[in-house]
């Protein structure tokens, strides 16, 4: 077995034999040109909003920067949803969804609407932001609450405030008595 190490030790040197030992200021250079950087949190973040597409549908005419939204069940007044719009109605209750992801703001809508229900609130204002910081996706949470809005049969109507209460960043909510 000695043999064995003495022979794998000599073949060792005699293949080192012209390496020499690198000092600190020496720099070990490449003809390789150096590989570009790959934007992984981009493609990461691209890939989430494809998935996000596939799994929930969007209305792309309700996701327009800056379009007012506006919805009454069959059956409400014209009156009504003109003093929902006007700001007429005293809101009672608020929920601001700046800064959640769409599972997040989804849950916390639901169980704000659950909640004001149980405690019969009829006009609520929920804000959603402008979309100011979703690069060029524009508002993402403003059209999911479009959808979800309409989803509700507790919803009877809905529309984007007053510029003073939220303007196109937030929602005036009728809730059915």
């Amino acid at each position: 077995m000695s043999n064995d190490k003495d022979e794998e030790r000599r073949l060792f040197e005699e293949a080192m034999a012209d390496v020499r030992r690198l000092r600190q200021r020496d720099s070990v250079t490449s003809d390789w040109p150096r590989p570009k950087p790959v934007p992984q949190q981009r493609r990461a973040d691209d890939a989430a909003v494809v998935r996000e597409l596939l799994v929930h549908d969007i209305d792309p005419i309700t996701t327009e920067t800056g379009e007012e939204l506006l919805f009454a069940r069959p059956g409400v007044q014209r009156r009504v949803l003109r003093k929902l719009r006007r700001g007429q109605y005293a809101v009672q209750e608020e929920l601001d969804l700046h800064g959640m992801t769409v599972p997040v703001a989804r849950d916390a809508v639901q169980e704000f609407i659950a909640e004001c229900r149980a405690t019969n609130r009829r006009c609520v204002r929920i804000i959603h932001g402008k979309g100011n910081r979703s690069s060029n996706r524009g508002p993402v949470l403003k059209g999911k609450l479009d959808r979800w809005l309409r989803q509700w049969d507790d919803i009877i109507a809905f529309s984007s405030a007053r510029p003073m209460d939220g303007g196109t960043g937030a929602v005036y909510v009728l809730l059915r008595a």
